[in-house]
Order: C-alpha cells, then sequence, then structure tokens
C-alpha cells in the first residue's frame, strides 16, 4: 500500500523528533513474554547517545549509535557466560570451551581460516586442539570477548607459544615485552632459545643485546654451561661481546669445558680458535693460558698459543695471523645516560656544572656539581664511574681529578696528574684511561700519562708524535688514536694511533680536513669526527675512519656549525653536545643516526653554553 502524503510528512516529523530527543534518558521497553505487554512486564533500559546525519538535498541520512560495539563485545561475553548460543566446543586434553564461532572468527585470525574456508572444522561441534596448553586457551578465548589478557611469570611462555599458534601478534608482541622486562643474567640465554623455537625475531634481538651487554655476568650463570657446543661457539664468535678483555672469554669458555670435561675436552682446540688470544696479555698467556692442563696435553691447543706468543714477540709477522682471532671485540649499544661535565655559560665562565640526559624520558636534569670549576675538561668512563681530568677554571690549567661514583650520587678526588693540562684528549681502554696532550698554560704537549682506576696511580708512556692541544682522542680496536688539535702554529689533519703493547705511536692515514676543538667518537668499529675549526671557518662537516680500508670518509654534515663540541655513542647513535658556532656558545643537542645517515635535533641542554665534557654511563639493561 502507497504512503498518502500525510503518512510521509508524519514520517518526516517522527525523524526530527528522534533527532531532538534526549538519547540519553531512560524509556520503558515493552516486555518479550506472551500477550501483550504491561507495565508490570516493562524495564527501564539507557538508549546509548546517538548520531544524525543529513545529506545536503536531504533525500537520506546517516544514523550512528556510538558505544554499540564497545557494548557489544561485554554482553556477547555474558551469554557467553550463560552458555547461551554456543555453536562450537574447543577441546584440549580433558579440558573443554564453549564458544561462538563469529566471535572467534572475528578476533582470532586462525579461527577466522579455519570458520571461513570451508574446513571440515567448520561444520563439527567439536574440535580438538594441539600444540596449545588448556590454560592458555582458556586465557586467549576470554580475550577474544574482552580484548584483555593478564600476563606473569607463570603464564607467559605457555601464553605466548598459543598466540602465536592462534596468530593473536598482538598478544604475542606484549608476551615478548614483558619478557624483556625480565631479562637477568640467569635467565636470558633461556628465553632466547624460546624465542628461537617461535621465531620471534624481536625478541632474539633483544635478548642477543642483552647478552652482549651483560657477557661477563651471563657467561657466570648455569645457563651458559648448558649450553650446546655449537651455541657457545656461536656467543663466543660475535664481535659485540662486551667484555673488559678477551681473558673474560678465555675463561669463561675453559668453566664451559671442565663443567663436563669427559665428553667437552675434545672440542677445546676448536674452542680456542674462536677465542682471540692474540688480544691476551704476554702474562696472561705465560701464566694462565700455558699452565692449563688440557692445553698443555694438546697439540692443536699448543700451536695456537704459539701463534699468539708469536704476535707479541714478532709484531712484523701479526699480518700472518687469522683476522677473525686479531679483531678486537666492538660492542657500542651501550644503553646508558649522557652525562654533560662542566663547560661554559653563555658569556663564557668556566662552570662545575653537571646535567644528565636520559634517552627513555629524552630530557635533561642537574646532577651533582663538580667540586671545581673545569672548562676544556677530559671526560672518561670506565668500571660504570665517570673521570673528570684536568680543564681550566677560569684563571689555571688543572692538574687534579675527579671520579663521579653514580651508586653514592658523589663526586671524590684521584690522585692529580703529573701536568697540568686543559683542552685534553682521553680515552679509556681495558683497565687504563690514556690522558694525551693538552695545553699546560705555556705550551702545546705531545707527553701521554696512562691512569689506572685500581690503584689511582699514574705512570708516563711514550709520547705522540706530534703536540697536540685541543685534539680528539678515542679507543679503537685496541688502540688509542689522536686525531686533529694544533700546536700553537699550525691545525692538524694527521692522525696517529698508540699500540700499548709495543708502547709506540704509528702515523694513520689523514682526516679529509684539519680539525681542532673537534668532537671525536668510535661506533660500529669506526671512528667518528665532527665539527671544530679549521683556522678559517667554523665546521659542520663529519667524517668516519674505517680501519679495516685505512680510508676515511664524509658523511651528513651536522645541522649547525659546531666548534668545542663534545661527542658520545649512545644507543647506536651519536650525540653532538653543545659547542661554538663562531658566534655564541650552543646548548642545542643533535643526534646522527647511522642507519638513516642524518642529524636529528633533540632536548637541548638547560644550564650550560657549550665547551662541556661529555661521557655515558651505562644503566640497566634497556631496549
Amino acid at each position: 500500500m502507497s504512503s498518502s502524503p500525510s503518512s510521509l510528512e508524519d514520517g518526516v516529523r517522527l525523524l526530527g523528533t528522534v533527532e531532538r530527543c534526549d538519547c540519553s534518558r531512560k524509556v520503558a521497553a515493552v516486555g518479550t513474554g506472551s500477550g501483550t505487554g504491561t507495565a508490570g512486564s516493562s524495564k527501564m533500559i539507557e538508549m546509548q547517545p546517538a548520531e544524525l546525519s543529513e545529506t545536503e538535498d536531504n533525500s537520506y541520512m546517516y544514523f550512528r549509535q556510538e558505544g554499540l560495539f564497545a557494548n557489544s563485545f561485554p554482553k556477547m561475553k555474558e551469554i557467553r557466560r550463560m552458555g547461551k548460543l554456543c555453536d562450537v566446543t574447543l577441546k584440549v586434553d580433558s579440558h573443554s570451551f564453549s564458544a561462538h564461532r563469529i566471535v572467534l572468527a572475528a578476533t582470532i585470525p586462525y579461527f577466522y581460516a579455519m570458520f571461513t574456508h570451508n574446513m571440515a572444522e567448520s561444520r563439527i561441534k567439536e574440535i580438538t586442539m594441539k600444540e596449545i596448553e588448556p590454560m592458555a586457551l582458556e586465557s586467549l578465548i576470554n580475550f577474544a570477548y574482552s580484548g584483555l589478557v593478564k600476563i606473569d611469570t607463570q603464564n607467559v611462555q605457555s601464553l605466548m607459544v598459543g598466540a602465536s599458534f592462534l596468530q593473536l601478534n598482538e598478544v604475542r608482541d606484549a608476551c615478548a615485552k614483558f619478557l624483556k622486562r625480565k631479562f637477568h643474567p640467569q635467565n636470558v640465554l633461556g628465553i632466547r632459545q624460546f624465542a628461537d623455537t617461535l621465531g620471534c625475531s624481536k625478541l632474539i634481538v633483544s635478548a642477543d643485546r642483552y647478552i652482549h651487554q651483560h657477557f661477563s655476568k651471563v657467561a657466570a650463570g648455569d645457563e651458559f654451561v648448558a649450553l650446546s657446543y655449537s651455541e657457545l661457539i656461536d656467543v663466543i664468535g660475535r664481535d659485540e661481546l662486551n667484555v673488559k678483555s678477551e681473558e673474560c672469554i678465555f675463561e669463561a669458555c675453559m668453566r664451559w669445558v671442565k663443567h663436563e670435561q669427559e665428553t667437552r675436552s675434545e672440542y677445546l682446540p676448536l674452542i680456542l680458535a674462536n677465542i682471540r688470544l692474540p688480544l691476551l696479555s704476554p702474562q696472561f698467556l705465560a701464566d694462565s693460558v700455558a699452565t692449563e692442563e688440557l692445553i698443555k696435553t694438546s697439540h692443536k691447543c699448543r700451536d695456537l698459543l704459539d701463534e699468539a706468543r708469536d704476535f707479541h714477540l714478532m709484531p712484523e709477522r701479526r699480518a700472518l695471523v687469522s683476522t677473525t682471532r686479531t679483531r678486537p671485540r666492538c660492542f657500542d649499544f651501550v644503553v646508558g645516560l649522557i652525562f654533560a661535565v662542566g663547560g661554559l655559560t653563555k658569556n663564557g665562565e668556566s662552570v662545575s656544572t653537571v646535567e644528565i640526559y636520559n634517552p627513555a624520558t629524552k630530557e635533561w636534569s642537574m646532577g651533582e656539581a663538580m667540586t671545581m670549576l673545569r672548562s676544556r675538561v677530559g671526560v672518561a668512563v670506565t668500571n660504570g664511574k665517570l673521570y673528570a681530568f684536568g680543564g681550566f677554571n677560569g684563571t689555571e690549567r688543572l692538574s687534579t681529578v675527579e671520579i663521579y661514583d653514580p651508586r653514592k650520587h658523589r663526586w671524590s678526588q684521584g690522585t692529580a696528574m703529573r701536568c697540568k693540562r686543559s683542552a685534553v684528549g682521553v680515552a679509556a681502554l681495558e683497565d687504563y684511561v690514556y690522558v694525551c696532550g693538552g695545553y699546560d698554560g705555556v705550551t702545546s704537549l705531545s707527553t701521554v700519562e696512562r691512569y689506572c682506576p685500581k690503584t689511582d696511580g699514574w705512570s708516563t708512556v711514550a709520547p705522540m708524535m706530534k703536540y697536540r692541544s685541543a685534539g680528539g682522542v678515542a679507543a679503537l680496536g685496541g688502540y688509542v688514536y689522536a686525531l686533529g688539535g694544533h700546536d700553537g702554529l699550525s691545525i692538524f689533519d694527521t692522525v696517529e694511533r698508540y699500540d700499548p703493547f709495543s708502547d709506540t705511536w704509528t702515523k694513520v692515514v689523514s682526516m679529509l680536513n684539519r680539525r681542532c676543538r673537534l668532537g671525536v667518537a668510535t661506533l660500529g668499529n669506526k671512528l667518528y669526527a665532527c665539527g671544530g675549526y679549521d683556522g678559517n671557518s667554523f665546521l659542520r662537516s663529519v667524517e668516519v675512519y674505517d680501519p679495516v680500508k685505512n680510508s676515511w670518509s664524509l658523511i651528513a654534515p651536522m645541522n649547525v656549525k659546531r666548534s668545542r663540541v663534545a661527542l658520545a655513542a649512545n644507543m647506536g647513535k651519536l650525540w653532538a653536545i653543545g659547542g661554538y658556532d663562531g658566534e655564541s656558545n650552543l646548548s642545542t643537542v643533535e643526534v646522527y643516526d647511522p642507519k638513516t645517515n642524518t642529524w636529528t635535533f633533540v632536548a637541548p641542554m638547560k644550564h650550560h653554553g657549550g665547551g662541556v665534557g661529555c661521557g655515558v654511563i651505562p644503566t640497566p639493561f634497556q631496549d
């Protein structure tokens, strides 16, 4: 029957009424029982907020009820709890779980494929599940209805296996995130193996980074001696292991062999071939390696020991030794707090101020100030402590040393250097800190002092080939490199490196640009030099040295010119901090990502005007 004009008008008026109604008010609903509804069978329901939108010509409109989907799933969960309308039962061992196919298919990819591709399971009432534990399946079915699942140490592994099986990637990733938070030297190898069985690459990468960063502690745990031979070789062969010296690798491997000596001693020659014996000190080779009974009784092991001895006794034959056994470890994914120490105010005055940058919060905060004013200060970090060497207090050059202990949040005095030094280059290598060159208030220096944190004592080593003030110094591949700087007359592009075994400096291929007051740091087994001053202009260019190719190449320049810039490696990136652009001291900071070859600004310092020294103190593992 066609609608009369009056009925159409009534319909329009009715729509207008709906559009104007208060959708949150409560209205009476007629009961669903037999017969005509009465007041006694009515109940009050709350209408959800609604939304009407009309087209320009009013020919039709859309109605949207906000919250419909959010309110539907709790209702479906309640219906399932009552056992109503369920059309499938999932069985695992002796456990059964009822559910609705449409809900499972809509929320779990595994069941979507099962129920929508004409598989036998799409038609049968009971489905037997394998490859998943009952409690995990129950939790994930509940997740399908609620979007919420509890993850704890008791269920995380079974839940992650179940989520992987059901292709619930978000739940699997949440489990992986939970496991990363639980990394410990005593469990990380097991978690890594578990992640490998599931093919969870992100968790594998995170576990590997933790193993690299904390190898010494991991190697002391029970999981390490439980590794198979192939797993052991995989771990000790990595360049990224964070160890003070190769001694740690040797001792860990001997512990592994002796844990089951009868069955494992046959592997010892192959294991020693993967330890970088030439990097061990002559003393350790003589006192610890040569005296091992298992090595003494093996012809192949003695050959490897002799090769390491020859490496030290006959430097001219070092090229004959396999590069895999002479290449130093290079752990560069330190995760830590960046300390900006001393430096200058905007007006150029020396300060004792310390600021700390936390990459997790991306903010600077004030740290404990040093006891003395220091600009042009040398800074190094070793054994979890930060050392500040020399500098300029606004009146005179300094020989004093201060040591910051982050556990005590306190600075203490160390033994003073033998020379006063500002604009000094500093680098930590194994058990020592090398303090190179600088300016004593009269002349540029070529002398080098070596500090031993264990004894708080100083010794003198061979001087550099050039007098270098305001040069850059960094450790790479078992050597100390000295770059650029000036002697009071000329600014250098030259580079030399120190070999602590032979106590000699050797010339290395020069940089592409002359630079003094530059920033220097190592990352990815390469040496970076940024900014500085070439005698004519302030620089924003950056170059990188590859020791394998023995050559320098330019990379993306910084965003601004920076002389007196501090450079630090942290989290696989480089951080250029402060400096001077030719007009003013800088508090800005920018970060270089080698993956994208780009520099990006981050939060500037709050209380420094540039000219800082910087160091990174590692924090508990973060990823």
